[in-house]
């Protein structure tokens, strides 16, 4: 299976914030921010695998500031690393005043998906291949997430058992 480069399955989502995706404060519910998260990282991993994919972690998700009806929420979601089945995409979310243009760090984070075959079965995922200095610094933090997701799992595992 041929590897594939980060910036071809990058994806690039743009939202307005509507009034009924705000809590009583006017600012965005932190639910609508996951949803547009796993929407952008799950096309993402679409496009790199042109698969069927599933969610099956999410690392801890951080809301920096808040975002008010009216502003624009622009995801950003990048292939980080692939393992045999599965792929890291890291998102990340920023904020646009519609008006001046002033764009705000909103949050980052890391998820983790699976490619699947037509009867619900893990399948291999093509190797993504880093080639900007940001992107193998991406894949070389994303690697050592993946070492200690799996050693946490492993661990969690085995302390279920006693």
């Amino acid at each position: 299976m041929q590897g594939k480069a980060v910036k071809d399955s990058q994806v690039l989502m743009t939202e307005i914030v509507h009034p009924g995706d705000t809590n009583p404060l006017g600012t965005i519910f932190g639910g609508t921010v996951f949803k547009w998260i796993d929407m952008a990282a799950a096309m993402c991993a679409m496009r790199h695998t042109r698969s069927n994919v599933v969610t099956a972690s999410i690392d801890a998700l951080d809301f920096l500031c808040p975002v008010k009806i009216g502003y624009f929420v622009i995801l950003k979601a990048s292939v980080n690393y692939t393992g045999k089945t599965s792929m890291e995409i890291g998102v990340r979310v920023e904020s646009e005043h519609p008006i001046t243009g002033e764009v705000r760090l909103v949050a980052k984070s890391f998820l983790t998906f699976v490619s699947i075959d037509e009867h619900g079965k893990p399948k291999a995922v093509p190797a993504v291949i880093p080639q900007t200095e940001i992107e193998k610094k991406r894949y070389e933090m994303a690697q050592r997430r993946r070492e200690h997701r799996v050693k946490f799992n492993k661990d969690k595992s085995n302390n279920s058992h006693k």
